[in-house]
């Protein structure tokens, strides 16, 4: 196969990729919209180089006419969670639009069931729909749903298996193992404090949203004309800065809310 005709096979691939990345970031924006908390902490996806499509065929015994057929993760999207508990929310999530915008083909779960290397991550091998010039194809697609300290662990073994050609020594698998069950501690312990750290994360979600709302209404009192009122709403909350709690906050905001609506209608007249 040519390099151009490469790029037209990829095309469909391409095009899976950026739409599902679309709708799972949505998805975390729909949560954090409704100051809720997101399951899905980011989202990633890629295709395939040429090369390692072609490393991975002469490694299963794929032919070149079979490779769209019998390569599951040709287009790959990756979906990173804070807690193992919500990779399996992301996973209901998903089955919740199978036979809709995707069809699940099969799954693995490598989070309760770790590789011998100590591998974890939920893999999810879909077909997924793309509409084309020459009309819809369907192609299959690989999602992984992992925590951000699984993706670490994995990132670096990706590595290692890249420099030693799938063949790490034993001396270093025996390493990475270790961390691996460093890993699955580590996400034991964040689920046992998952409490306080939501409600830390949301704590300052809020402020930094009302910090950015009270900023806005300073430049807005500005631009009204109103000078002397936009410095004292900036020198009272220049002090908040240095402690000043939520509450206090929230009422600098709900007042220079109301400056700035009296202004406007002042200057409609």
């Amino acid at each position: 196969m040519l390099v151009n005709d490469w790029k037209e096979f990829l095309i469909p691939y391409e095009q899976a990729v950026e739409e599902l990345k679309v709708k799972f970031k949505g998805i975390r924006k729909q949560y954090r919209d409704k100051n809720q908390y997101s399951p899905i902490e980011f989202v990633t996806g890629r295709v395939k180089e040429i090369s390692s499509i072609l490393e991975k065929a002469k490694k299963l015994d794929i032919p070149f006419s079979k490779i769209a057929d019998e390569m599951e993760d040709i287009a790959g999207i990756r979906i990173v969670c804070q807690f193992v508990e919500d990779i399996y929310t992301v996973v209901d999530l998903i089955h919740q639009r199978d036979g809709k915008d995707l069809k699940i083909v099969y799954e693995k779960d490598y989070v309760n069931n770790q590789k011998e290397s100590g591998y974890r991550s939920y893999h999810i091998i879909i077909k997924y729909p793309v509409q084309t010039t020459v009309g819809e194809i369907e192609i299959l697609a690989e999602i992984q749903v992992r925590t951000l300290a699984m993706n670490f662990w994995a990132t670096i073994e990706h590595s290692l298996n890249y420099k030693y050609k799938q063949s790490i020594p034993e001396d270093i698998k025996e390493r990475l193992k270790k961390t691996a069950d460093l890993v699955t501690e580590l996400d034991t312990e964040m689920s046992q404090i998952k409490g306080e750290i939501i409600d830390a994360q949301r704590t300052f979600e809020i402020k930094s949203s009302i910090i950015s709302d009270i900023l806005d209404n300073i430049i807005t009192l500005y631009s009204l004309g109103k000078i002397s009122e936009s410095t004292d709403i900036q020198d009272r909350f220049n002090k908040l800065l240095d402690g000043g709690n939520i509450y206090e906050f929230e009422l600098l905001l709900d007042e220079s809310n109301k400056k700035v609506q009296q202004y406007r209608l002042e200057a409609l007249k």
